[in-house]
């Protein structure tokens, strides 16, 4: 494709030297091909403009650079691109190069539930006869294959790519997880975006954002800029942050649809806690339905009803998008029943790493634990390294106040001293007989299942579907439900 066709000089893009034949997009040197055009990102760590030697040396005919970058500083014969923003411009171009998107395109963002929800709305629409996919930290799933993906929302042309491919072999709705990082690094620019979805808001990824202000200023984007006008937001009337996004939403012509347990236009009417399922009653738009949701934990209730709102809103009939509800799968590591052990209490493990998360999982399974008298809830958790520190006393807090029995241990140290995390853990926490410390998690796993007397609920919570801990710069093979099941085999 010619590098013309790429830019738009309405979006402030000039070129200067030939009209260079593009072969390829890529924002990272190692990956550049013969013909490829590169793009020198400008990063928080390094410009990407020290790269175009290299870059150039593996085949590229193009360079993408910021405005400013002197044209003579570019090898000779090389096409040079300049844009007020990289980031937006890669996201654009390679949308012109990777064209075809799904005809229906949903975004899920918010601190938690955008995994269980991305699997939900694909669920309800492949009930609902529709070709789905969806997009996230569980990869790219199709009712044909499954491929892993690495981040929450993959870079721009990754994630172009694959809306070219889906589109290309026949997927009609795809639903993605709009991360935060995603948002504000311009991830998701150029996506034909026409549902948004908002969950909640909690403290996560301080490390990166200034604070909660900034956190809230990058989920918004999904409404106020990446979605085009006229769309639809499902929101949730339950949280806090309901009033400001709804004055976004209806500034940019989006209509909305909102869910909740006191208002909305998805409302839940009745809960019910049952053997091996949660007996539900909505009423949506003024009627009431019923339904059956085989998944534990009263949170995956809201995100089963803000799957609906997006199945809804992108023209589906609610009776039968609430009769899908019964064959909601749980998501590998949100709250994943594991087993028994040798008395009688039950293992889940959760990919509960954030305080809102930690405390939504914990409130779900105290309702369970409750039915069962002398029952006692068990958590097992630790916090990951060179992350958000201020989070550590409160999940400590957290789980020490809604569980019975809390062991502290590690999750991912990274660089950091593996003690020293858990010594910001248990200070939120007061001394108790029931407050363990116990660093090597394969250990932690085991006293916490052998510990466990008949209907306690034990929850190993952290790192969910991940298969490995990360110690140091190394990621040690490591899969908390595959441990659990050892021990609960050799018991």
């Amino acid at each position: 494709m010619l590098l013309s066709n790429l830019i738009n000089p309405n979006e402030g893009h000039k070129l200067h030297g030939s009209n260079a034949d593009i072969s390829g997009i890529s924002a990272d040197s190692r990956e550049v091909e013969k013909g490829f055009l590169f793009a020198a990102v400008p990063g928080t760590q390094q410009d990407g403009r020290k790269y175009i030697g290299d870059a150039v040396a593996k085949g590229a005919v193009a360079v993408l650079a910021p405005d400013g970058t002197d044209p003579s500083s570019i090898p000779p014969r090389i096409s040079l691109v300049t844009a007020p923003d990289v980031r937006i411009a890669l996201s654009c171009m390679a949308a012109r190069f990777y064209p075809r998107q799904p005809e229906t395109i949903a975004a899920v963002t918010g601190t938690s539930g955008k995994t269980s929800i991305a699997q939900f709305t694909r669920e309800l629409w492949t009930h609902n006869g529709r070709n789905a996919a969806s997009v996230g930290t569980l990869g790219l799933v199709t009712r044909k294959e499954k491929k892993y993906g690495s981040l929450t929302t993959p870079d721009s042309v990754t994630l172009h790519i694959i809306l070219d491919t889906a589109a290309r072999e026949g997927v009609s709705h795809l639903v993605m997880e709009a991360s935060s990082h995603g948002l504000d690094l311009h991830r998701l620019d150029c996506v034909r975006v026409k549902i948004g979805a908002f969950t909640n808001l909690s403290r996560d990824h301080l490390d990166y954002h200034d604070g909660m202000e900034s956190y809230f200023a990058a989920k918004t984007r999904l409404f106020s800029e990446v979605m085009r006008q006229g769309g639809v937001a499902v929101l949730n009337a339950d949280s806090p942050e309901y009033g400001k996004l709804a004055d976004i939403c209806r500034a940019r012509g989006h209509s909305i649809i909102s869910y909740g347990k006191s208002a909305g236009d998805i409302r839940l009417l009745r809960h019910r806690v049952e053997t091996d399922s949660q007996a539900l009653q909505f009423e949506i738009f003024g009627k009431k339905y019923e339904a059956r949701l085989r998944v534990a934990g009263l949170f995956q209730v809201w995100n089963s009803m803000c799957a609906l709102g997006i199945v809804i809103g992108g023209g589906e009939d609610a009776g039968l998008s609430v009769a899908g509800i019964e064959s909601l799968t749980g998501v590998p590591g949100r709250l994943e029943r594991i087993g028994v052990s040798a008395r009688g209490g039950v293992v889940f493990v959760d990919y509960a790493h954030k305080p809102g998360a930690l405390e939504n999982v914990l409130n779900a399974m105290r309702e369970h634990v409750s039915a069962c008298p002398g029952a006692r809830l068990h958590v097992l958790f630790g916090c990951g390294g060179n992350r958000d520190k201020g989070k550590r006393p409160q999940m400590g807090a957290i789980a020490q106040r809604l569980a019975d029995v809390v062991i502290v241990t590690d999750d991912n140290p990274r660089r950091e001293e593996p003690a020293a995390i858990r010594k910001d853990i248990l200070a939120g926490c007061s001394p108790s007989p029931n407050l363990r410390e116990i660093g090597d998690r394969a250990e932690a796993i085991r006293v916490a299942i052998e510990g466990l007397e008949k209907n306690d609920v034990l929850i190993i919570a952290g790192k969910g579907h991940e298969i490995g801990q990360i110690v140091g710069d190394k990621v040690l093979p490591f899969d908390d439900a595959e441990v659990a099941r050892q021990v609960l085999g050799g018991e």
